[in-house]
């Protein structure tokens, strides 16, 4: 049981917050009375009073009998921001319908990213609820929200967020969340957080009017790193251990997205990451349900996601940017000039085959040698992607992959990462081509910061040599044009395109040689530069798929691999069903029904055909 934060007791309310070396601190209730409690501090510099309170009672602290009102570090709510009284919130009080729920199994999720603010016109939870129908739909069967921690204003990417036990009040504030996660448990919908341990935003940073919540040893690109390994690191080390448990707990989450753990830095002799673990295992413990921890990891290592008895961080998967990398070089020429370490062919293989792409290799960008490997590690340890928030907003215009490359090049793109060993994402929108961009947007109230945040923004684009500058992030027109148009989705290629999606992901759950990630299983095959044979088979060696990616504008010839006998063929991207023309014709040449093995087959441009073994058809 955490220690800070407030907790309500029958018809009191423990209020809790950890200040080691203050030597007083003032609990100031603002609302619905005006009171104030002196707070006692115990041996590990926890401050705490038991008092008459209740949820909907704000409140602030004083870190000293002279110092000014502050919010609580731990706040469950800021309901006027960052700068405003935190909020008690008895988790108790909601009544959840989830109770049959028992969670999703990584190997059996497509994911879907989620930025609350932009993906409906309303920007929140409850508007998300309005939607979720038409995502199951496609069989996507988890989402992953973007942040949504309490940040600056009302917009922002959620990685400003200074409260990490709080959620967003334009969003929709604590009650509109838990509403979302019953809403998608109820359709069978996972639910993941993305959260942040890396830094905190700069605007309502109040943790150091608190304690030495940050390090001066260690330095990351975006603040003040987290001080998780030197004096008096104690008190943060269990703030943000016991924040899994928090989400778990109190709202249903099914996992955590970790942001950029490369930039958490800890040499004490228990890592930080071996806290967490620990504490999200006592947990799933008390709930009955597997929690998932996924990282965002530079680090090209298996130590990720290796048990921590093995030295290990023990993360049960993690984002597999190499394999981004090596595809997106084949799908959009420009690539190559974006990620000058991925031009071949055989790295694709690789990554379809291993994982890591660099894996111990010198890599021009880094300017050393890079990566393990990370060959035998079963696939459902990895999430595989075409676009994510990174991808699409850290280009200076924002443009998702649809306004880059044309329909079949979407096509293949998505095929390419629904038939990989791996756990696929998309990002919102992305499943009928959304058009419209996905820009960097803040609300900043400090012009000083917001001033800062231009200049940064166009500093950061320098060394790419843009034609263009980025847009204006405190403008709130850049939030407007990232929102998404769901009305797009019902016609025309978008139609087709949503279609294409929900058929490759029907196939992820019904054939068992895709629902299997264990790496002895794939084989793929290299013809000339720029085609790939990928073959998956089942567990049991009974099933067998085939299938021919084409990733030049030209006709390849493909050699059958000498795998079975004869194949039937299940999609191809240049079916007419796929493919009709504005003027009605279709394109040519189309995969033939049936193929042998040992035979040869013309791929058209631009495709990817996908067979099925004649005896497990």
């Amino acid at each position: 049981m955490k220690r800070f934060g407030t907790r309500i007791i029958d018809n009191k309310c423990m209020f809790s917050v950890w200040a080691p070396e203050k030597q007083n601190m003032i609990l100031h209730i603002v609302s619905p009375v005006d009171a104030v409690f002196e707070m006692k501090k115990d041996e590990d510099g926890y401050f705490s009073v038991l008092v008459e309170a209740s949820e909907g009672n704000r409140y602030f602290y004083k870190p000293g009998r002279n110092s000014p009102d502050t919010p609580d570090p731990a706040s469950d709510y800021q309901p006027e921001g960052v700068h405003g009284p935190s909020q008690v919130i008895d988790h108790g009080r909601f009544k959840w319908s989830d109770h049959d729920w028992k969670g999703s199994d990584l190997r059996d999720v497509v994911f879907y990213e989620i930025h609350t603010g932009t993906f409906t016109q309303e920007g929140t939870f409850e508007a998300i609820i309005s939607r979720l129908d038409e995502i199951a739909s496609t069989g996507i069967n988890a989402i992953e929200l973007m942040p949504v921690c309490q940040f600056p204003g009302t917009r922002n990417w959620g990685y400003d967020g200074v409260f990490h036990y709080s959620v967003q009040n334009s969003y929709g504030g604590p009650d509109g969340l838990k509403m979302l996660v019953n809403e998608c448990h109820r359709r069978n919908i996972a639910v993941f957080l993305d959260v942040v341990y890396n830094h905190t935003g700069p605007e309502g940073n109040y943790f150091s009017m608190f304690g030495p919540y940050f390090s001066r040893k260690h330095n990351i690109p975006w603040g003040d790193a987290i001080n998780f390994d030197g004096e008096w690191s104690d008190g943060v080390r269990e703030y943000f251990s016991m924040n899994p448990a928090h989400w778990m707990l109190n709202y249903h989450i099914d996992g955590l997205r970790v942001d950029a753990i490369h930039e958490i830095y800890d040499f004490g002799a228990v890592h930080f990451w071996e806290l967490a673990m620990e504490e999200t295992k006592k947990a799933e413990a008390a709930s009955g349900r597997k929690f998932h921890m996924i990282a965002e990891a530079d680090y090209n290592s298996p130590k990720v996601i290796r048990p921590v008895e093995t030295g290990g961080y023990a993360f049960d998967a993690m984002w597999l940017d190499d394999f981004h990398h090596a595809l997106y070089v084949f799908i959009h020429p420009e690539g190559k000039s974006r990620y000058e370490d991925f031009n071949r062919i055989e790295q694709l293989a690789k990554a379809y085959k291993e994982g890591f792409v660099h894996s111990g290799e010198i890599v021009r960008f880094r300017k050393k040698k890079h990566g393990s490997s990370s060959s035998g590690i079963p696939g459902y340890k990895f999430i595989v992607f075409n676009q994510n928030h990174d991808q699409v907003g850290n280009r200076v215009d924002g443009e998702r992959l649809s306004v880059l490359v044309g329909f079949e090049q979407l096509k293949l793109a998505t095929a390419a990462i629904m038939l990989s060993p791996y756990i696929p994402l998309l990002f919102m929108g992305e499943e009928y081509g959304e058009e419209s961009p996905f820009l960097y947007f803040v609300s900043h109230g400090d012009a000083e910061l917001v001033k800062a945040v231009r200049e940064g923004r166009k500093k950061e684009f320098e060394g790419y040599k843009w034609a263009m500058e980025p847009a204006d992030p405190q403008d709130e027109s850049t939030f407007s044009r990232s929102k998404i148009n769901w009305n797009d989705r019902t016609s025309g290629k978008k139609r087709l395109l949503l279609d294409w999606n929900k058929e490759l992901i029907a196939l992820r759950k019904t054939r068992s040689a895709l629902k299997n990630s264990s790496k002895d299983s794939i084989q793929v095959y290299i013809t000339a530069d720029r085609g790939l044979t990928l073959l998956r088979t089942n567990e049991y060696g009974r099933e067998h798929l085939l299938a021919f990616f084409n990733f030049s504008e030209n006709e390849i010839l493909f050699q059958v691999p000498y795998i079975s006998g004869r194949w039937i063929k299940l999609i191809d991207s240049k079916d007419a069903k796929w493919n009709e023309k504005m003027d009605g014709s279709l394109f040519a040449p189309v995969a033939p029904l049936t193929i042998d093995s040992g035979e040869t087959i013309n791929a058209s441009g631009w495709s990817i055909s996908l067979y099925a073994g004649m005896d497990n058809r």
